[in-house]
């Protein structure tokens, strides 16, 4: 594109990263109780060597596609039986049960149509070899996008050497959804919050009234069944227990098998039914303070009519815990964490109205609340609206927060500014032209005229940023931090 823009050398890494739709889960394939029953009693009353001829070609056919594909078909199987209500099920042989299984799989191709909005993070695990070499070893998370416009969180890994130039790790063919750990017990006033903060919680108030500070999810169910009891539910009860539900679906714990590849790992939504995408997560190395780090996420749930902010959290990106954020702070998108506490606190920037920058403490990772407004809209490319790219980087000069900012015809450019280290609600430097704007092949796509990032990485005085291009596809840039700093303009007060 023609637009002006700093005089920062861009230097463009021969990397892109496009869907892919070889890349494929398994998801249960589900149908109403009446047509369950019917396709069970066709199964059944195939000859025996029909079934075995079956599903052993059924096994042959995708046993290359996933790992322990007789253990999903058995999952599926175990699944599908909760919800009926003749229990003669439990008796038939394990070959039927994987046969019956296998009907009641399907894949999904989660990258087919995009993938796009990376972060970079440093892998929790490093070599020494890569250490004395001033070597990084990293993790890019995207956001990758299927049919009907599902999206979940994938990974890759790589290595970055001393002039921030990366050689990516070889790309497993296979993929895995998680095994789910459902949380025992639920948090009562966050629920009360959150359910306050959407205008649900009066509607359903009589619900809580029944259940302790910690309940389970059994003990949630039977409150609702004698709130049910009660007489006819109004549309608007009908609709907070709806958004109840959602919620106690969104609070969960994921575990990996720990012999997979970190690029066969993807956190997909649930189920079409309570989170139908997970959005932009914005992944940051968290320093706890004692030399050790937690990773941590905020990204956008949605289940097709309302958005939901949630956090991610891993140690070691095996296992995941998913929880809600509350708080009249967390309502929109885009948050983004800090590396670090700040005066004693957790803080967070974030986009509250849609338009400006925020920024946000707290004492909880889950409550999030009063956001400082710091930055409106200042500079033609960003007149739109502005957010951050990123989790804010520590340089010695302050906070260094990569922004995106949406101009005219809605293209977005990416810049920066700098937050005083000690006080990040005052921005004492700007970067008055983009950073970077789309280059002519990069305009075309799902949404065109796009660039857009969720988190850069400083590495020996290298800013490595990857980006995503018109929500298609991806790729990776590098800059140095000194010619940046060297760019930017002191904000008088």
């Amino acid at each position: 594109m023609n637009y002006a823009h700093s005089k920062v050398k861009i230097y463009r890494q021969k990397l892109s990263f496009l869907p892919d739709e070889g890349r494929v889960i398994t998801k249960l394939f589900g149908l109403d109780k009446v047509r369950i029953y019917k396709v069970f009693d066709r199964i059944l009353k195939l000859p025996e060597k029909e079934k075995e001829r079956v599903l052993e070609q059924v096994i042959v056919n995708f046993e290359k596609r996933h790992k322990k594909v007789k253990r999903i078909f058995k999952d599926n199987f175990d699944e599908i039986i909760q919800h009926l209500d003749i229990t003669i099920y439990n008796d038939l042989s394990l070959e039927n049960k994987l046969l019956i299984g296998a009907y009641f799989t399907l894949e999904y191709s989660i990258e087919s149509a995009a993938l796009f909005n990376p972060s970079i993070v440093p892998h929790p695990f490093q070599t020494q070899e890569d250490i004395a070499s001033n070597n990084l070893k990293v993790i890019l998370s995207f956001r990758a996008v299927g049919e009907g416009h599902m999206s979940s969180v994938v990974f890759r890994s790589g290595i970055l050497d001393k002039e921030g130039n990366i050689e990516m790790d070889e790309l497993s063919h296979l993929v895995e959804m998680a095994k789910i750990i459902h949380s025992v017990e639920y948090s009562k006033p966050d629920f009360i919050m959150k359910l306050s903060d959407m205008g649900h919680y009066d509607s359903v108030k009589a619900i809580f009234d029944e259940l302790l500070d910690a309940f389970t999810k059994d003990e949630l169910n039977e409150s609702i069944r004698h709130f049910k009891e009660k007489g006819m539910l109004s549309r608007k009860e009908e609709s907070a227990i709806d958004t109840l539900y959602w919620i106690i679906r969104s609070n969960y714990e994921i575990e990996f098998d720990d012999e997979s590849d970190l690029s066969e790992r993807a956190i997909f939504p649930r189920s079409t039914t309570d989170i139908r995408a997970i959005e932009d997560a914005r992944f940051v190395a968290f320093s706890n303070g004692d030399g050790s780090y937690t990773y941590f996420a905020p990204y956008t749930a949605y289940n097709g009519i309302t958005i939901l902010p949630q956090l991610i959290e891993t140690k070691d990106f095996y296992r995941f815990k998913i929880r809600t954020m509350t708080g009249p702070g967390s309502q929109n998108k885009g948050m983004a964490m800090f590396p670090r506490k700040i005066n004693g606190k957790y803080a967070m920037i974030s986009r509250n109205d849609n338009e400006n920058l925020y920024l946000m403490y707290s004492d909880s990772l889950n409550y999030w609340e009063k956001p400082i407004l710091i930055r409106e809209p200042k500079f033609f490319w960003e007149f739109i609206q502005i957010g951050n790219s990123g989790s804010p980087i520590k340089t010695e000069k302050g906070w260094l927060l990569l922004t995106h900012g949406v101009g005219p015809v809605r293209t977005y450019s990416l810049g920066a500014i700098m937050l005083d280290l000690k006080d990040p609600s005052k921005v004492i430097a700007e970067l008055k032209d983009p950073l970077l704007v789309p280059q002519e092949k990069e305009r075309n796509g799902y949404v065109p005229n796009v660039v857009y990032s969720c988190g850069a990485l400083l590495h020996n005085n290298w800013i490595v940023l990857p980006y995503a291009a018109s929500d298609t596809r991806s790729g990776i840039v590098k800059f140095k931090l000194k010619e940046l700093l060297e760019q930017l303009t002191p904000v008088k007060d």
